[in-house]
């Protein structure tokens, strides 16, 4: 048979036909393996569409593999930065300073300061009835005591403190006061570095990472006369209490968990080891243990802290606060650690015009009225701390947060990012927790996110930003169960400030109220819940065997 001769359009064809081949086998893409994945991502493609697919599909992994070749250091943040800002919000402006409850003049000297306030030995450092130096070794003490029971310190700071504290007393022999937190020790989260001690992040793959430099919250500590005594446990990678070094314990029930990821700030809180500690939250790091613990927590607005130094997880939704015995001790400590949102050209000052003694009726206060009618645990707890507003006639507005889809895949592809090196390795199989619920395989399920949705995501984000500033147009504070209803994921995804303080107690445990404002208002937020914590007793109980 004689062959006919090939016209240009059969042989760009076959030509067309041996460079998919080989670009297949070369990259291992072929049209099954679009079809499965396809499945995966709820969409579908003609046989058509996927041919045309191929090629972009193989340069798309070149890519990949081109990115991969270069390591990125966990504090790099993304070029696309989250901000949560409504598209009418107008930066706050108010300068005026912080007022916090006078000290007294010649207050009563005490040896037993496990559960004084930062107000309490605050006086009692000015006065010098006890030094610095007391308090520090005091605290380091206790920690080193309780901690075989508690698991809440990864490492202690002694050396550095013990010269830090020195120094305080120093200064105010000298006649320099730097402030309320001169010379008051504290406990930071192992997400923070500390220059020449490990940062574990309480992790296997990292417990002998050690950094050159300072978080930004411990620098501005140390300014405002703070001791650093301890890196505190975190749930490996800032998910639950559970560490290379076992389980942060809950010091009402030692046989339970403290909950997390910021277990040991709130355990050692909780358990009178220190004074104040720092936490951090991406969704209820510090509203859990804290309530677990029955400590009172404070989890700024985004970007009000800064995050300079320490362990990013979620860029977009990572945020410090101290977790402390009061409200007022939330505020002190918060009006030191605060700082400029985000940073650069555009970066806004955090007014914080705090008062201890603010007439709170003059604010609007709300409560969630379908969350708090729901049967939950916390039910009757919640609804007795209802009460204490409405009995001083205080009118609570009921409301209703807006509604929003389950944006839960912003946080996993954010983490699985923030990760991708720790998983690519193969080091994420050192990590102790291995279950479906556990960060190896969210990173791994993270892989699978298309860029599509992720953006989409927070598409649907920006929409409930704008619907949350319409809806403080009825409030400027609300009420929210703090393990029940959405009140806490919808706050972490927009950013806004919640305070969580201890309101009772159901089967021998703490539990917990949650106070959420407008973005930047923590003042309000915090006189709020200071009305509430004057009016109760439950953040002066203590657990027994502490």
């Amino acid at each position: 048979m004689k062959l006919k001769p090939l016209n240009l359009f059969s042989l760009a064809f076959i030509l067309l036909v041996v460079g998919f081949t080989l670009h297949q086998q070369a990259g291992g893409i072929h049209r099954d393996l679009v079809l499965s994945a396809q499945k995966l991502i709820g969409l579908e493609f003609s046989a058509a569409e996927i041919d045309s697919l191929l090629p972009d599909l193989g340069e798309n992994l070149e890519s990949f593999e081109s990115l991969r070749k270069t390591a990125l250091e966990n504090r790099v943040l993304p070029a696309l930065r989250f901000m949560p800002y409504p598209a009418r919000y107008k930066p706050v402006a108010n300068t005026t300073k912080a007022v916090f409850t006078p000290l007294p003049a010649n207050p009563a000297a005490r040896e037993d300061y496990a559960f004084m306030t930062l107000h309490q030995l605050a006086s009692l450092v000015k006065s010098r009835k006890v030094s610095s130096e007391t308090l520090t070794r005091y605290f380091i003490q206790r920690l080193r005591t309780y901690n075989p029971a508690l698991k809440c310190v990864i490492h202690f700071t002694e050396e550095y403190a013990l010269a830090q504290a020195k120094k305080m007393d120093a200064e105010l022999r000298a006649g320099k006061y730097r402030g309320l937190l001169h010379g008051i020790p504290y406990g930071a989260k192992d997400l923070l570095a500390k220059k020449g001690y490990p940062t574990t992040w309480g992790s296997v793959p990292f417990k002998d990472q050690v950094f050159d430099y300072d978080a930004a919250v411990i620098t501005k500590l140390e300014e405002a006369g703070s001791i650093l005594i301890a890196k505190m446990s975190v749930g490996e990678l800032a998910w639950g209490d559970v560490w290379f070094g076992g389980m942060t314990r809950n010091p009402w029930d030692t046989t339970g968990g403290s909950s997390g990821s910021s277990a040991g700030s709130a355990s050692a809180v909780g358990a009178g080891c220190l004074p104040f500690a720092i936490g951090t939250e991406t969704l209820g790091s510090i509203v859990s243990p804290s309530t677990v613990c029955g400590t009172t927590g404070l989890r700024p607005s985004f970007g009000a802290v800064p995050g300079e130094g320490c362990m990013i997880l979620c860029p977009s939704m990572d945020k410090i606060g101290p977790i402390t015995r009061s409200v007022e001790d939330a505020a002190i400590v918060y009006q030191h650690i605060k700082g400029t949102f985000l940073s650069g050209p555009s970066a806004s000052p955090v007014p914080f015009p705090y008062a201890y003694n603010k007439d709170i009726r003059k604010l609007r206060i709300g409560y969630l009225k379908q969350d708090f009618e729901k049967p939950y645990p916390f039910h009757v707890q919640d609804s007795l701390s209802l009460t204490v507003f409405t009995n001083a006639g205080i009118e609570l507005i009921p409301l209703e947060l807006p509604n929003a889809p389950d944006l839960g895949i912003i946080l996993t592809a954010e983490a699985g990012a923030t990760f991708d090196e720790l998983t690519r390795s193969g080091r994420d199989d050192l990590m102790v927790k291995q279950i479906r619920n556990a960060w190896p395989n969210v990173f791994r399920t993270s892989r699978f996110i298309p860029a599509v949705e992720y953006i989409q995501a927070n598409r649907f984000r920006t929409l409930l930003i704008e619907d949350m500033d319409l809806f403080f147009n009825q409030v400027d504070v609300y009420i929210a169960p703090s393990w029940a209803g959405r009140n806490l994921s919808v706050t972490n995804y927009t950013g806004h400030p919640c305070v969580v303080v201890p309101n009772g107690f159901r089967n021998g445990r703490p539990t917990s109220i949650s106070f959420t404002g407008k973005l930047f208002h923590e003042s309000e937020v915090l006189a709020v819940a200071k009305y509430y914590q004057d009016k109760t007793e439950w953040h002066q109980k203590h657990p027994t065997g502490f």
